[in-house]
């Protein structure tokens, strides 16, 4: 097991040591869960494909709700909000 400290910058940015992330590539997608105290950090590509898609079209809704709360959401007929949403 590897152990590191690493601080969050006031944009809430973490670094995780290169010793540790010599596997990632660049623009990888990581899963963060926050359990009570415990944070755990985990790349996306390691979680079964069901689920991943289930996490990927959450954060797609959650941008969408995002849009409609700024007053920028675009009203789309079903059709085209499906092929948009396939193409994320």
């Amino acid at each position: 097991m590897d152990v590191a400290i690493t601080r969050m910058s006031s944009k809430g940015q973490v670094v995780i040591p290169a010793s540790m992330r010599t596997d990632l590539p660049e623009g990888e997608k990581i899963l963060i869960i926050r359990d009570g105290e415990r944070i755990i950090l985990k790349p996306l590509t390691d979680i079964e494909p069901a689920l991943r898609e289930d996490i990927l079209f959450a954060e797609k809704t959650e941008a969408a709700f995002v849009e409609y709360s700024k007053g920028t959401f675009t009203k789309k007929d079903a059709g085209d909000f499906i092929e948009e949403m396939d193409s994320w």
